[in-house]
Formats: C-alpha cells, structure tokens, sequence
C-alpha cells in the first residue's frame, strides 16, 4: 500500500530588500503527498530530506532579481538549498530505494527532484553525513578553489581570512596552514576568535566588532604587509584590507555577507592600491572549477580523516527551527557551519 504524508514545507512569503527576517518565511503544514514518482516525472527521484544547509547565498534568491548566476525563490512556493537526501522511490536508473544523495533540494520533508543530474551519490559511510553539504560540500568545494585555484599560495606567505570561523572561512584558514602560510582570521564574538585560535589553528584572530580602526589592526596584526586575503565579508574590512596587501597581493573575492542591502551596497574605496601595488581581486564560484572537485575529495578528506583539519558544525534540529536558523545566519549567530536535521536517516 502507498504511504500518504503531510509534507511540511518552508515558503517565502514575498522578496525581501535586506537581510532576511523570520516574517519573510514561514513552515506551512503542506498538502498531503503520495510517496511516490508521478507517472509525468520519468527519470525523477523522490527523496526523503535529512540534512539542509543554511547558506549565504539563499538571500540572494529572496531578493527577485533576474540577473543572478540562478533563479530567485518563488514566493508561495518552498525555497531550495543544499542538503542530504535519502530516495524513497526512483525512476531513474541511477538511484535507487535507499541511496543517500547530495545535491539542490527544496526545503521541505520530502522532495521530488528532476534534475537528477546534479545529485551526487554518497557512496562512502566514513564521513558524518552533514559533512556533504560542510567540509566535503559546496562551502568546502569554495574554500578549496578559492585558496588554490585563485589565491594561488605560496609557502610562508601571509593570510587573511574574514568570517574565519564560518562554513568557509574556517577550511580555508586550515588549508592555508597546511600549506605553510600564516594566517590571521577575523570573527564576530570572543567565542568565535577563541575557536579560531584553540581548535582551528590559526596563528591568531581578532574580533572586528572590537576593533574602530581596521587598516590600523591589520597593520598590527601583518607588519609586514597582506599576501592573500580571502574576503568572504566586504565593504569595510576589504577597504582596510587594501591598504594593507603587499605588493602583487591576491584578493579572492568569495561573498559580501556585511552588505545588509545588496540594492545600496558600500562602495570599494582605496581602489588605486590596486594599481600601485599590482593587486589581483578576483570574483569566483565554485562551479567555475568544478574540473578540481575530485581532487578536493581526496585532498579534503583525506586530510580529515588523519586528524589534519577539524570541522565545526552548529546543527539544529526539525524543520520548525529551519527558519530561524537560516535568519541567524545573517546576525551572526551560527559558531561554524549552520545546518538544520530534518530528519534521522
């Protein structure tokens, strides 16, 4: 007999201008589903959703704008983001009942997902399942081609990290000491620049919110000057950063968290340091290297696995909390990689 579900969902309810707040979504019971794939969606997978991740990125999605790298959310309808996923039914014959998947999913119990295409297999139990939308997912993908593929590292060179302790922020400050490089993180609470310091191994760290001048804390905490600074905040903390890079400096420029209003964004002020010390400020995805994604596998998991890299996670738990957790994100209130269990596998 075929199981019928109430299947909760979280829908935005219009687009948004700021930051998101908790009355721009809400969890809806949802209609009564059928555990299985409809006739008119061959090749479709019906999952069952475990983990989500609660991104940066999903407030660009509730802002409405068309000329985005992808689609804004539809309000009415659940938004999407990435999570771990168990099918429940398949007519696809590349997953099957029981396969757990990662990949873009609809925040919701149970989703039916088309595009099967960018599903990808979890074929290994060596790693905590939420490590696929953290350390081995798209913020550990980010990190790993930010800081190889466009900081392009040198050993002993110096590193700035900003939003150190976050789902990015927190790999890329590992790496980079792997790599033999010193790095300084910046975070937003005293928790987090002990985290920084005590667990994750930066050499040292520093509270912005403490700090009234950034350019003068930067000079302090790199005398000799900025190699590659992963910007994953902008405005002021990259304005300052500017001033303090070294002579062909790179800047890899991962995410603009500080701007509240993304249609009245800051300004890049100190712009002609640029020139006179021959900096490099990229803007990157990480699709856009997707071809190094196996590597990173390796590379990354590896490197967890022999202790090397640690990964912090602030889980919370049903989808009830799913909206409030994604709001905090955008206050600062997540220690590490925010994710939300739905469900137990």
């Amino acid at each position: 007999m075929t199981m019928e579900v109430r299947n909760k969902k979280v829908v935005l309810k219009h687009f948004i201008t700021g930051t998101p707040n908790q009355t721009d979504m809400e969890v809806q019971e949802g209609e009564k589903l059928v555990l299985e794939v409809p006739d008119e969606a061959k090749g479709a997978v019906l999952v069952k959703n475990l983990y989500l991740s609660c991104d940066p990125f999903m407030r660009g999605r509730m802002l409405g704008k068309h000329d985005s790298y992808i689609p804004p959310f539809q309000p009415g309808s659940p938004i999407e983001g990435f999570g771990v996923c168990k099918v429940v039914e398949s007519s696809h014959p590349d997953f099957s009942k029981g396969d757990l998947v990662s990949g873009m999913t609809s925040w919701e119990e149970y989703s039916l997902i088309r595009e099967t295409n960018k599903l990808r297999k979890i074929d290994s139990n060596e790693f905590p399942l939420s490590y696929h939308v953290g350390l081995l997912g798209m913020p550990g993908f980010t990190a790993y081609a930010g800081f190889y593929e466009v900081c392009k590292p040198k050993k002993g060179e110096t590193v700035f990290v900003s939003a150190a302790s976050g789902a990015v922020g927190q790999i890329v400050g590992q790496l980079a000491k792997l790599f033999g490089c010193y790095v300084v993180g910046s975070a937003g609470s005293q928790q987090k620049i002990e985290l920084l310091k005590n667990k994750l191994g930066f050499d040292d760290a520093f509270n912005y919110k403490e700090e009234s001048d950034l350019v003068a804390t930067l000079k302090r905490y790199f005398p000799q000057g900025i190699d590659i600074y992963f910007d994953n905040v902008g405005g002021p903390t990259l304005n300052a950063a500017l001033l303090n890079m070294c002579y062909q400096g790179r800047i890899a420029m991962c995410g603009m968290v500080s701007q509240q209003s993304l249609s009245n964004p800051d300004s890049i002020q100190n712009a002609y340091v640029i020139i006179q010390r021959s900096l490099t400020l990229k803007g990157f995805l990480q699709h856009d290297y997707i071809d190094v994604f196996p590597r990173f596998l390796e590379v990354v998991g590896r490197a967890w696995k022999e202790g090397r890299i640690v990964y912090v996670e602030d889980l919370s738990e049903g989808i009830e909390n799913t909206v409030e957790a994604l709001v905090g994100l955008f206050q600062g209130r997540n220690v590490g990689k925010k994710v939300v269990r739905v469900a137990n596998e």
